[in-house]
């Protein structure tokens, strides 16, 4: 992209923004009215018109019911749309809203209906306005909660939901080049004041980002960070991958049981500690039954393990479990020289 964070984006910068989407055979837009969003529809049906066979565009806009302008703002976005030429579906949040953690709800809701929407017309993405200054508010707030490696490393350009992949073209964009393209088109835009709202974490974290950008850490700092972080996570992904392996061929004598993943306990206790703790999360969150597992328990879990395991490098050798814990819906055991992670038996409802 351009070096200058406040120039509009040229024809040319926006076709190398979406070439890697161009054999997509449709491609859903989320459109909310702001101006991330409403600059992603004008550049991509823009690159879209540019092309002698491009993908079909749909633009969704989600209304989750929380503010009375929503409507006519969806209304404003399919406007819009038509006048581009594009498809225009507006999908609403009927659910009950929680009382608490509401953004994150309201986040899960959208993801969910935004797959549902591709799924019907036959899309294989989702694009998403998320910006560069959104990949550097979001560092901050998993620096802040504590996150680990996978977490740090924020947003990824790509990525899998329900089946179907969320696309960040904007990624590397800056909000202000955005704002500057939509303004030499003479495009408008809505105004969100949820965004300014700090009742909310992210709004609150937003408004320090100028104190830290004048310390040095301004987004474009912050968003390399996370790419040396992904970068660093990647490496360790393939580390855990083969560590898989190597537990594997120390098992080939072993008969595998259905629905169990076992590991022998002295060679996993040799791995490296982040390694350790991946395996145990990719066994309890693929045999668990109670969503993902969260990182500090695994931690706490793993622990737990290493302190069984030298105490009694056999681990029970007399058949009773040395360690049996539940996590996530997953039972883990520690029996007989071995790590046993199975689905854990569905818990006793009260009173039953």
């Amino acid at each position: 992209m351009s070096d200058d964070d406040n120039s509009p984006i040229s024809a040319r910068e926006a076709k190398r923004l979406f070439a890697g989407l161009k054999a997509a055979p449709a491609l859903v837009l989320a459109v909310s009215g702001g101006p991330d969003s409403v600059a992603l529809m004008w550049l991509a049906a823009r690159w879209q018109r540019s092309l002698a066979r491009g993908p079909r565009l749909t633009v969704v806009t989600v209304d989750h019911g929380l503010r009375r302008e929503a409507a006519r703002e969806a209304r404003e976005v399919k406007r819009f749309a038509v006048e581009l030429g594009l498809e225009h579906r507006t999908l609403r949040w009927r659910d009950a809203k929680p009382k608490t953690g509401l953004p994150a709800a309201a986040r899960e809701a959208r993801y969910r209906l935004l797959a549902q929407a591709a799924r019907a017309v036959g899309a294989s993405h989702v694009l998403t306005a998320h910006t560069r200054d959104d990949q550097a508010e979001t560092l901050v707030m998993r620096l802040l909660r504590g996150s680990g490696l996978a977490g740090l490393s924020a947003m990824a350009s790509l990525s899998e939901r329900d089946g179907i992949v969320l696309a960040r073209p904007l990624l590397d964009v800056p909000k202000a080049q955005l704002i500057a393209t939509l303004r030499r088109a003479k495009v408008g835009f809505a105004d969100d004041p949820t965004n300014r709202d700090t009742a909310f974490t992210r709004p609150r974290l937003r408004a320090l980002l100028p104190q830290l950008a004048a310390e040095g850490g301004d987004a474009r700092t912050l968003v390399r960070l996370a790419t040396r972080l992904a970068r660093a996570n990647a490496a360790v992904e393939v580390l855990a991958d083969g560590a898989e392996r190597f537990l594997r061929l120390r098992d080939r004598d072993v008969a595998p049981q259905a629905g169990i993943r076992s590991f022998e306990a002295s060679s996993f206790a040799v791995l490296p500690e982040e390694v350790r703790l991946r395996l145990l999360l990719r066994a309890v969150n693929a045999l668990g039954h109670e969503g993902p597992a969260e990182l500090g328990k695994v931690e706490s879990l793993l622990a737990v393990l290493d302190q069984a395991i030298a105490a009694n490098p056999r681990a029970a050798a007399n058949g009773r479990p040395a360690l049996r814990q539940t996590l996530a819906g997953a039972l883990i055991s520690l029996a007989d020289g071995r790590i046993h992670i199975a689905p854990a038996p569905a818990r006793r409802r009260r009173g039953a």
